[in-house]
Formats: structure tokens, sequence, C-alpha cells
């Protein structure tokens, strides 16, 4: 029996192009034009070191960002008013004048957006998609790094895709990522075949191909299915680069509904949890509680920074009330 509600929900009952202007949801899901609108609207949002006081990516010990690294420019003697912490006391004791390091900050850092659109993230209980969620939240970034003047790419994966972008310092950029993201958020849809869900550590060995050192990593994901090689390929990541982790969660993971049935439906089947059964409410509970506190957990073990964010709520404002800044009034 096929669930009408679901297909509604999932938007199966209308065209979703968005790009011949028909009407679509975009709580449901995005198109190019949906993500080209983002475009100037995250003006103050940085990723850079330099954090505003309420920054969740200020003053940690261990996790925030570093930022650009800096290129040694000369070496020269000492004038007054230069930081002593640039003095190379060893030239100094040489030549018994006082002299200092000139470094110069690196003219960009690449950036490389990682964007989860899998099946799990295909779920909303208030109201986004977390695909949706996951979609916005890229090129909020990915606009924002390109007018910080650094280069920016992507890869974008779903379960039976991988697409990567190599980072640049141009529109084409943003518009290849975008296109990537629309493609594989319009394959999410409720009657799509059932196939092995893609596990997060291929798009993560990908992305260790294509950065040394010296990158932004933005991992945008519900972080469905990680394992002990996850934490090791995070940890990889995060030795020679930033790594920035935007856990993507909702509201239904966080608390579960007073007691009661739930149905969930694929567009296909349908299935009744009964969360009034103690042992299924607490087992589901446990599987939510218990990926948010790994995460957790790998902030402070691996000196990651992360971004919690909600499917429940609109994206642009929360990530500036993360970040520190006053949400903009309608």
């Amino acid at each position: 029996m096929r669930d009408t509600a679901a297909r509604t929900r999932a938007g199966l009952d209308r065209d979703l192009s968005g790009e011949t202007g028909e009407a679509f949801d975009p709580r449901i899901r995005v198109d190019r034009a949906h993500l080209r609108r983002l475009e100037g609207r995250a003006r103050g949002i940085s990723f850079l070191p330099r954090q505003p006081a309420g920054s969740v990516l200020h003053g940690r010990h261990n996790s925030r960002l570093r930022g650009r690294g800096l290129n040694f420019e000369e070496l020269r003697a000492y004038l007054p008013g230069d930081d002593v912490r640039a003095i190379d006391w060893k030239v100094t004791a040489r030549t018994g004048e006082p002299h200092v390091r000139v470094y110069t900050e690196e003219r960009d850092r690449p950036a490389l957006v990682v964007v989860d659109q899998r099946m799990s993230m295909f779920f909303g209980s208030k109201l986004n998609m977390k695909s949706v969620t996951a979609a916005e939240t890229a090129m909020l970034a990915a606009f924002r790094i390109l007018d910080q003047g650094d280069r920016v790419g992507g890869v974008v994966f779903g379960d039976d895709l991988v697409a990567e972008i190599r980072p640049m310092r141009s529109r084409r950029a943003a518009d290849l990522l975008l296109t990537a993201i629309a493609d594989a958020n319009a394959l999410l849809r409720a009657d799509a075949p059932a196939v092995e869900p893609m596990p997060l550590n291929r798009p993560l060995e990908a992305v260790a191909k294509m950065v040394r050192r010296d990158h932004l990593v933005i991992i945008i994901s519900d972080f469905d299915g990680i394992d002990d090689r996850t934490k090791t390929l995070l940890g990889g990541l995060s030795r020679h680069n930033d790594v920035l982790l935007c856990l993507v969660t909702d509201p239904m993971a966080e608390e579960l509904p007073d007691p009661s049935q739930i149905v969930i439906s694929d567009g296909t089947l349908q299935a009744e949890i009964d969360t009034r059964d103690g042992r299924v409410h607490k087992a589901l509970t446990e599987m939510a509680s218990g990926r948010l506190a790994q995460i957790l957990a790998w902030e402070h073990e691996l000196g990651l920074p992360v971004l919690p964010l909600s499917a429940g709520q609109e994206t642009l404002p929360q990530m500036r009330r993360l970040m520190g800044l006053a949400v903009a009034r309608r």
C-alpha cells in the first residue's frame, strides 16, 4: 500500500525541477536557483581564526581554526615597535645585533566543502529535510569563502555517487558545487530504488587524496555510519589542515515525541514504531544521543570544532547565532 502522506511530504506529487519556475517546496529539496539566491546573504560569517566573542569557533583551546599559513619573507634588523616574539635569537647572538624574522600571511587557503546527500539525510520532522539544511550550509560557506578571496571546491556524495570539484578562486567553482549539490539532492526521493548506503569513509578517503596540508575542510553530514576508521581519517586530515564538522540533526533525534505510535515510510512501505514500549523508546534515544556523544568526543580528542545544525530551524539564522553574529530581522 502506497503512503500518500509520505509522497506528499517528499514532493512526489509535483514537479520539483524548480528551474522551470513551477512550484516546489524548498523545505524538502533544493534546486540551482534556490542555492544561487544564498549568495550575498552570509555577510559577516567567517571561517578565519579571528571570530566574534560569541562564536562557537572562538577561544577554544584545542579546536580553534588555525587559518592561513605563513610564508617567510625576510630576516632584518630589529626596529622599535617590532614584536619581540619575532626576534631570531640565534642570529641575534651570532651578530650581536637584534634581528627579527618577518612573515607574511599566505594569500589564500584552499577550502573543500564536503556535503552529505545520502538517503539518511532525506528526513525532516519539523522544518527542513536534513539534506536541505546541509545543501544550504554548504553554499553559504562556499560563497563566503570565495568572498574572502580563498579558493573553494567540494566533494558531494550520495549513496551511489561521489562528485569531486577541485578548489578554484572563481565563480565557476561555486557554479560547479551548487550544480553537484542540486543534482545529488534531486535523486533523494521516497520512491528511489533501495541501494546499499554509502559508507562515510569513502568520501573522506577521496578528501584525503585531494588535500595534503593547509586546507580548510568543512564536512556537513549527519555522520551516519561512523566507525573507528572514520576517526582515523578525520585525525589524519586534521593533522595538517583545519577541519570543521557540521553535524546536521533533526529535532526528533534530540527528543522523541510523547510516547505514541510513529508511522514511518519510504513512499512504498510503511512501518509503525511503538515508542510506548520502554525498550523501543530507550533504544531510539540511545542511538541518537550516542552518535552526538561520539562526535563531541572527537571534538576534544582530535581538536575538531563542531558546528551543530538543526534541520528544525532556518539555516542562515542559526549559523549566524552559532558564529556570534546578530540575527537579521526580516
